[in-house]
């Protein structure tokens, strides 16, 4: 009944009549222009950067139609506009021909919402600035966005546990302007660490990448800041149920240098809010914090970017960029009955810098140079005490220094012809322990490595709109210290078969040698329990990754059909018996994943109504030496079907959302009760948690202050779990680290009725 409601609803709108709404500009860039017209209209632009130049425009503040607008544009600037499906906007330069084919790069606009388009070259981009609502988010979180696109499920319902395609979380790389990241969310997972009212733009892709990207096996989730100096100073402050946020970007020499920053933090040491209980009883269930009362007791997060941005000629642009992830944990138990306390203590950082030169050397080429620093570090200790006496300490660490100087050349052979071509040097110095004192100091796992890695690409683009277009590349990478070279050839062909429907196919090859150990030893906080390790060549191997897909894309009259069929095997990839430390039988076990399955999504728009519905099928199965007997199992991270669907309303500056969400469970392995505790002697995953599903709720409201100021606000309210659905999510087996302790089950269930409040000032 939910499906058919929020599917079928939107089909019984009726159209309506151009709508004249307010809206003014003094004096303002084309590109602020163009920015507030979108969310005025709710219309989508595509143009070059370079017909734009210093164009500004300026329009009397009253009521107009968007062609009135665009009729007055087009007199002011002598750019003509061309308008489909009454809502994508293409912008022409007269003084140069283009084909429309040529301009339009994108070929799904608000693929499920405004803000959301799918490329040719089958990413997906995102610029938050410009979301549109999603059901559950009040704000655009970067992460949970692309969990709504198809073939992203996310089966421990947090932000950063997303697989891409049956891929594991570490297969997936996140980079912030250059920079690789590798803590993925605050509060254990629930909300990504990047601020969305600070990130430009985010290409997420899942297929066919180019070849400048490399270090992961599965997706690349590459996130920009804005490059533009602002003719303007604007700022935005805000708060929601969990933290507070501001923003500026401000100019210091117009046109010529520029400053952005952003700041976000936890207020949970001043007050704890609903929204925030709610996700501490899901991160800390089933653990000894759950049940602890301690008004000391401290769980908080910070973070922070700052850039610089200089352009001193219209050909030459650089950047210096800075970003800041910090989350602490101080969390004390005391159980009076047996005079012991529990004490959990952890510190995750990740910083990371980075320095950019872009460079126009003639109309033809031009040339990208970067240079990135990242710092991780993870420090955490489990300490038990015994009449205020320390008894045990369970410590573990984590270090990443990775850096590394990049730069590619673009040429423009002619209209259908480009080629790129780069270098690309990184080194990676990687260390971690696991460390258990009591009466002794034991040291049960450790490693120190370092990599370094030269890398040389190239790819060739070929457009021709009556044709095909054509991406093929290669990527050749050495691993010194591993003697070893990987070739990484990728393909992309993208072609129109008929009128509305548009055929891709990709082929990809990519390696991996960097991932993380998922351990459960000691601590009950498994969510955070998994450390990053380098490869070595032996029982650590460089992980490869082969993906085809094929699939068809059908646009016409507010309707979007897209379809993608795709074969992905992973090899060398490791694991512990039953994903957990065993003091009997410790090694890493060598294997192999085998995926299938194919993305399906569907979208009809009707004026203000917005609805879509989502299906991915995944079959995953994995076969590692030692384990099951050699023979094939159910892989841990396969999700076979899921489902998403929303609907969406917008009316002048309300928007309102609904959606819900199917999954099949996860696959376990099932337990039985022996002689000597808990056994496992039916296979490894040949069972499933129960389905998943939930309902999540979503609306805000835009204003202005009054017809004269740039003061503007905007409020909002989000529920997730609707209807307070307890999903069981996941089952764990702890306790085994010492022969002395018997294997415990932990289930774990999903977020309950969960709602949230924001309020944002612009100006």
């Amino acid at each position: 009944m939910i499906i058919c409601f929020l599917v079928v609803l939107p089909y019984l709108a009726f159209s309506q009549e151009e709508a004249k709404l307010y809206i003014s500009f003094n004096s303002s860039s084309l590109q602020t222009a163009f920015e507030t017209i979108e969310k005025v209209y709710n219309v989508r632009f595509s143009y070059y950067d370079s017909f734009l130049g210093q164009k500004t425009i300026s329009l009397k503040r009253e009521k107009r139609t968007l062609t009135e607008v665009l009729s007055e544009i087009e007199i002011q600037t002598n750019l003509k506009f061309e308008v489909l499906d009454n809502r994508y906007i293409i912008v022409f330069n007269n003084k140069e021909e283009t084909d429309i084919q040529e301009l339009e790069r994108v070929v799904v606009n608000s693929y499920l919402t405004r803000g959301i388009s799918k490329q040719k070259d089958g990413s997906y981009q995102i610029k938050p600035t410009h979301l549109g609502i999603l059901p559950g988010l009040t704000e655009p979180d970067v992460l949970e966005s692309i969990q709504l696109l198809p073939g992203v499920v996310s089966p421990n319902e947090t932000a950063s546990g997303f697989l891409v395609r049956g891929g594991k979380m570490d297969q997936n790389r996140l980079i912030w302007d250059g920079i690789n990241i590798y803590h993925k969310g605050h509060l254990f997972g629930m909300i990504s660490p990047f601020n969305p009212n600070a990130t430009k733009a985010v290409n997420f892709i899942n297929k066919g990448s180019h070849p400048r990207y490399g270090e992961r096996a599965s997706s690349v989730i590459s996130m920009t800041t804005n490059s533009n100096i602002e003719d303007d100073l604007k700022v935005q402050m805000g708060f929601n149920g969990i933290n507070v946020d501001a923003y500026l970007d401000t100019p210091i020499i117009k046109e010529k240098l520029g400053i952005q920053a952003s700041v976000r933090s936890s207020y949970t040491n001043l007050y704890q809010s609903v929204t925030f209980n709610r996700l501490a009883d899901k991160v800390f269930e089933s653990t000894k914090i759950v049940n602890g009362d301690n008004p000391s007791n401290d769980f908080r997060f910070l973070d922070f970017n700052i850039k610089l941005n200089y352009k001193p000629n219209t050909n030459n642009s650089w950047f210096m960029s800075v970003i800041s992830i910090d989350n602490q944990l101080d969390y004390t138990v005391n159980n009076a009955q047996i005079n012991q306390s529990f004490n959990d203590r952890m510190s995750i950082t990740n910083r990371g810098y980075s320095l950019g030169w872009d460079t126009q050397w003639n109309a033809n080429l031009k040339q990208m140079t970067l240079a990135f620093f990242s710092d991780y570090e993870l420090d955490y200790n489990y300490i038990t005490s015994e009449a205020n006496e320390q008894t045990s300490d369970f410590e573990k660490r984590n270090l990443i220094f990775d850096s590394g100087v990049s730069t590619e050349f673009q040429q423009t052979i002619n209209t259908n012809n480009t080629l790129t071509f780069g270098y690309q040097y990184v080194l990676k110095d990687v260390g971690y322990i696991f460390k258990n004192t009591s009466n002794l100091e034991f040291i049960l796992d450790q490693d120190q490595s370092i990599v370094q890695t030269h890398s040389l690409y190239a790819n060739y683009e070929y457009r021709n709109p009556k044709l095909f277009d054509v991406s093929i590349g290669a990527r050749a990478t050495y691993f010194d210290a591993l003697k070893a070279y990987r070739f990484e050839p990728r393909l992309l062909v993208f072609k129109s078969l008929f009128k509305n429907v548009k055929l891709q196919v990709s082929g990809e090859i990519k390696n991996q040698i960097i991932s993380e150990i998922d351990e459960t030893v000691i601590s009950d906080l498994s969510l955070e329990n998994r450390l990053w390790r380098l490869a070595n060549g032996d029982d650590f191997p460089i992980i490869n990754s082969k993906q085809m897909s094929l699939g068809f894309i059908y646009t016409n009259n507010g309707w979007t059909f897209d379809i993608d069929n795709y074969y992905k095997t992973l090899d060398n990839i490791t694991a512990l018996s039953f994903g957990f430390l065993n003091p009997q039988n410790s090694q890493f076990n060598l294997g192999e994943q085998k995926s299938y399955g194919v993305d399906v999504f569907l979208r009809k728009r009707f004026n203000g109504l917005n609805s879509w519905i989502s299906y991915s099928f995944n079959n995953s199965e994995s076969t590692y030496r030692n384990l099951n007997d050699n023979n094939a199992f159910t892989s841990r991270s396969n999700v076979i079907h899921s489902v998403a669907t929303s609907l969406s309303y917008k009316i002048s500056n309300f928007q309102v959302a609904l959606g819900w969400r199917w999954q099949t469970g996860k696959p376990y392995t099932q337990s039985t009760a022996g002689t000597n505790g808990l056994e496992f002697i039916d296979g490894i995953n040949t069972m499933r948690l129960p389905d998943y599903h939930r309902l999540d709720f979503s609306s805000t409201y835009s204003f202005n202050f009054s017809e004269n100021q740039r003061l503007k606000g905007k409020v909002g309210l989000s529920i997730r779990n609707v209807y307070n659905k307890t999903n069981l999510i996941s089952r764990e087996y702890l306790g085994n680290n010492d022969l002395n302790n018997e294997i415990e089950v932990i289930d774990k269930f999903s977020l309950g009725f969960t709602p949230n409040l924001m309020f944002r000032l612009y100006w």
